[in-house]
């Protein structure tokens, strides 16, 4: 009963006319950036930051979420009409779903992507209202030592899980904790690493930072890879499936749900990730796996179900224990603190409207996007053939007008520059820079626990293992770490990630 009156709470916040309307634009920008490769939700939201200083904390939410799981959608369009998955998590619905757009059942395919992805966000929403709370009451009994390690562990997963050289992601991280403690210690007063630059005192902004590295570093990078490329859209009929269709779809839809509920609550997880293991689940247990890769209805329901789910179940660590799975909600915490909301269990109880309005959204988001998606086809093939070269400036001049309107200060924007050239080069090094958002995060927390547990246990480092939850954590993040140095493994590792790519 506590799950329906809070969903009814929720659904009270949602359906007021104004977070309707942020919706529906998040959504709908969702889709747009999920259509273009080379632009993702990272980037986007990134670069709307700036934005959710006037707007109410449900409103930003609300939007930066439906861009996320918005741009699953997007992605899948023109994976399946001509091979160009907009989001990464849309390579595997490429496999299949070309091949049927080619036979001339293209209408099938998006269908089948459009239900699959609307099931699985509706189950997705409900674990969510059930999961959080849960997961929320059992972190009010962790201390500043359980904190703290739960903060190791996730870091630790996010080097498991970083594509590219560990070497890379250890050393981003580290640059991370390094970029988080600029600025004034709060306890003592003493300035930390701003070598006498009076504008460092209050720290470097997060969201200079996620701008520069994910905005503008990641445009530059992709005006590189720019290819000509003519979209032929394939003619889109048969938008209803079959009802053979309908009955192949229901196993393949709830299994992917299943796994992306699951995988997108892990540090490191989501949508990708997602995507990925239930399409090889997929293939393992279907009766048709020798049509995978040939034009298999399954090979499409079960990686959008799976990113869909995924995408928003990473909300779950991020909501209740404020620790972002993915950099993604990485920025979700920025978005929060802006607002000057701090993320964890109290969320739930400082802000019941903010939590479950959040929540009850992402179901009117997923009934926006199935309603308007499939009529909107025809739009999201041609903005394809929009060249990098015309949106490149308009990128870079609102990142700009973003960033200067944090203070009014051009030093904002000297800084976003050097972050810009910053995150091109660790595109050109491969150096993924998601692990440095994580660890920029849950640096400055991690020695605020730290210090708490030290003061509460006068000193004594045992404190951190002598705790049941605490030691737990420690103990996994050590056997991941012991992952990280066996040869075989890692060799799979690089080579499922370079599969990947």
């Amino acid at each position: 009963m506590d799950v329906i009156a809070n969903l009814g709470l929720g659904l009270q916040v949602a359906l007021e006319p104004t977070n309707l309307l942020y919706c529906l634009l998040g959504v709908l920008l969702g889709t747009a950036i999920g259509v273009l490769p080379g632009l993702g939700p990272v980037p986007t939201i990134a670069m709307l930051l700036p934005l959710t200083y006037g707007l109410a904390p449900d409103s930003a939410l609300i939007m930066l979420a439906g861009i996320f799981y918005g741009a699953q959608y997007g992605g899948s369009t023109t994976a399946i009409l001509v091979n160009l998955p907009g989001e990464s998590s849309s390579v595997v619905t490429a496999l299949d779903g070309y091949r049927m757009a080619r036979a001339g059942h293209a209408g099938r395919a998006l269908a089948t992507a459009a239900i699959s992805s609307f099931v699985a966000g509706t189950i997705a929403t409900v674990v969510i209202a059930i999961a959080a709370p849960l997961l929320a009451g059992a972190a009010l009994a962790f201390g500043p030592a359980d904190y703290f390690s739960l903060m190791v562990l996730g870091l630790i997963a996010s080097v498991v899980l970083a594509s590219g050289s560990l070497l890379h992601a250890i050393g981003m991280i580290l640059l991370g904790l390094i970029l988080g403690v600029v600025g004034t210690d709060i306890n003592s007063g003493i300035a930390r690493f701003t070598f006498e630059v009076p504008q460092l005192a209050d720290g470097i902004d997060f969201v200079v930072i996620a701008m520069g590295l994910f905005g503008i570093g990641e445009i530059v990078a992709n005006l590189e890879d720019e290819t000509s490329r003519t979209a032929i859209m394939p003619k889109v009929k048969n938008l209803f499936p079959t009802r053979d269709d309908l009955r192949r779809i229901i196993g393949p839809t709830l299994r992917g749900t299943a796994m992306g509920s699951v995988l997108g609550i892990l540090p490191g997880g989501g949508a990708v990730l997602s995507s990925f293991s239930a399409y090889a689940l997929e293939k393992r247990v279907s009766k048709n796996s020798a049509q995978f890769g040939k034009g298999a209805i399954e090979g499409v329901a079960a990686p959008e179900a799976a990113n869909n789910a995924g995408a928003q179940t990473s909300f779950i660590p991020m909501l209740t224990l404020g620790i972002p799975s993915n950099p993604v909600m990485a920025l979700m915490i920025g978005a929060l603190m802006i607002q000057g909301i701090q993320p964890g269990p109290s969320v739930m109880v400082q802000q019941p409207t903010l939590f479950w309005g959040l929540i009850a959204s992402m179901w009117c988001g997923n009934l926006m996007l199935i309603i308007l998606n499939l009529p909107l086809v025809g739009l999201w093939v041609k903005m394809i053939s929009v060249p990098y070269r015309y949106l490149f400036p308009a990128i870079v001049l609102f990142s700009v007008i973003g960033v200067f309107t944090l203070s009014n200060s051009t030093f904002h924007v000297y800084l976003l520059a050097g972050f810009g050239i910053l995150g091109y080069i660790f595109k050109k090094l491969d150096a993924e820079p998601a692990p440095l958002l994580l660890a920029l995060i849950l640096g400055p927390m991690m020695e605020e626990e730290l210090r708490r547990a030290m003061m509460l246990s006068k000193g004594d480092a045992m404190v951190f293992v002598s705790r049941p939850i605490s030691a737990t954590m420690l103990a996994v993040a050590l056997v991941l770490l012991a992952l990280m140095v066996a040869p075989a493994l890692r060799k799979k590792r690089e080579s499922a990630f370079h599969e990947d790519s």
